[in-house]
């Protein structure tokens, strides 16, 4: 049987138009031990079946953050029963119950190749998670190239610190694409673009990781394994939604 914890939210941030980053803190006891990448589950008054109750959520803080806290960076649904509950009734004071740490979506301990990070809106949690990880760590690692992808600038999760991060972590990179803002001075469209461009040459060396909405991670693996040949073993991927 899974242990259930029953955590309190004690901060709530506006991140972008959809997006909200909830704070949770365990008040009897620290939060379980976790591996950066992996997520918790909710079982939420939102329904009778589990199917409406149970929301996972990855994880976007890191380990070695405050041992008293989990952060968590969740979109808002269009119609979703679980997120309206989250962003109309959810608020700091607010108890949720949840389960986990859980996935298997996570950097291995020994890091030999150069990883490239494709996301699209909150999929970035997860990266977010690893990165700081990896700050904390210390762990040696290659050349990391993070891919973010978003419709405007006020979707862009996490900026300051991604941009930040390119000027201080030896090897890592972070390039942007916007789908519905033509003007600005970054990649215009989709992520798709940027991996095709910088990784065209097949190379046993590199490792893509993937994390957003099944189109999104539908479109890459294709393009990664069939266009551009690269092997199985070298793309890993989690779905949201």
């Amino acid at each position: 049987m899974p242990t259930w914890y029953n955590s309190t939210v004690v901060r709530i941030e506006q991140a972008s138009p959809s997006v909200r980053r909830f704070w949770l803190q365990t008040p009897d006891e620290p939060h379980p031990d976790f591996r950066a990448g992996q997520f918790i589950t909710f079982d939420l008054p939102v329904g009778e079946k589990r199917l409406q109750r149970w929301r996972s959520y990855s994880i976007a803080s890191a380990p070695g953050d405050d041992p008293d806290l989990l952060e968590l960076c969740i979109v808002r649904a269009p119609d979703g029963l679980a997120t309206r509950y989250l962003f109309d009734d959810v608020q700091v004071g607010s108890t949720l119950r949840w389960k986990g740490p859980e996935g298997t979506f996570c950097l291995p301990d020994t890091i030999e190749k150069d990883l490239v990070l494709i996301c699209t809106g909150t999929g970035v949690a997860p990266f977010r998670s690893m990165l700081r990880d990896l700050q904390h760590s210390g762990k040696p690692h290659r050349n990391i190239h993070l891919i973010f992808g978003a419709r405007t600038e006020a979707d862009i999760l996490y900026r300051a610190e991604f941009e930040a991060l390119a000027r201080s972590m030896p090897g890592f990179r972070y390039d942007v694409a916007l789908s519905r803002q033509p003007e600005w001075g970054g990649y215009n469209g989709y992520v798709h673009q940027i991996y095709l461009e910088h990784y065209a040459q097949k190379r046993p060396d590199v490792a893509f990781y993937l994390c957003g909405w099944t189109n999104m991670i539908d479109d890459a693996v294709a393009n990664l394994l069939v266009k551009l040949g690269y092997d199985r073993s070298q793309v890993l991927y989690e779905l949201y939604g």
